[in-house]
């Protein structure tokens, strides 16, 4: 009877233990779930885009202080028959018009890197809209062309800031090659990390008025294109219609 007994509560405890284990995986399956749901419908920006064997590269400048070596990087560009995207603050725009005028006229595509250089992800929608539509505005006065990329300042967005700059228009990019110029590192380093990183579809992150961003485009460019790199606008890199970002920011054309 003892026995009989003992074995029936081993029996009933085995068998809640199991309950116990099922139910903490089933829960566990559950919140994995919704984590790989939640970062797969999470809005994102492109950081490269899939070009597949097409060696398709773009290259890009973000202007927000100082403007002096601008115009030596666009002739830099030109002498080698490249393209490039300069993505321009507001009170960068308002302080070198010639520039920007420069920058359009000499075959330079012109991005939007918000009016401010704020945080965006920190301000309202009401903000985020008049950071956005100041550039434009400003941008196409001058030039007569708005704006089709974005993009962020600090790298931060959130999904209100990209569902803005989605509905103006415009596709939002970041990058995946940063060359780290704008932490004063010699030319020498600033050429070995972007020569170092690029690959089909690749963003070059660059800045416009960086110690050393004379000292190290030449040979960047010269490398790349020896390498057979070709150098596109931002507009001509992206896929402007029927496309998907995956959740790593590579931008692929649907099929």
């Amino acid at each position: 009877m003892f026995f009989v007994v003992k074995r029936k509560q081993i029996v009933e405890a085995v068998l809640v233990v199991l309950i116990l284990v099922f139910s903490i995986i089933c829960l566990n399956f559950v919140d994995l779930n919704q984590t790989v749901f939640a970062k797969s419908s999470k809005k994102l920006p492109v950081y490269r885009v899939d070009t597949g064997d097409e060696k398709r590269i773009a290259i890009s400048f973000d202007a927000a202080w100082g403007a002096d070596k601008t115009r030596r990087i666009v002739d830099l560009l030109n002498d080698r028959q490249v393209k490039a995207t300069f993505f321009l603050v507001g009170f960068w725009v308002d302080a070198y018009k010639e520039e920007v005028a420069y920058i359009a006229d000499h075959g330079m595509e012109i991005g939007n890197h918000s009016k401010s250089h704020l945080h965006m992800s920190t301000l309202s929608a009401d903000k985020i809209k008049q950071e956005v539509d100041y550039v434009n505005a400003a941008v196409r006065t001058i030039t007569g062309i708005t704006p089709k990329v974005f993009r962020s300042p600090f790298g931060e967005y959130d999904d209100r800031v990209l569902a803005y700059v989605e509905s103006a228009n415009m596709i939002p990019v970041q990058w995946d090659v940063d060359s780290l110029d704008w932490k004063g590192i010699s030319g020498e380093e600033i050429i070995k990390r972007i020569t170092g990183k690029v690959k089909n579809g690749s963003i070059i992150l660059c800045h416009n008025n960086s110690d050393h961003i004379l000292d190290a485009l030449p040979t960047v460019l010269d490398t790349l294109i020896e390498r057979g790199y070709s150098f596109v606008t931002m507009s001509e890199l992206l896929y402007q219609t029927d496309y998907s970002i995956d959740a790593q920011g590579v931008q692929h054309r649907n099929k």
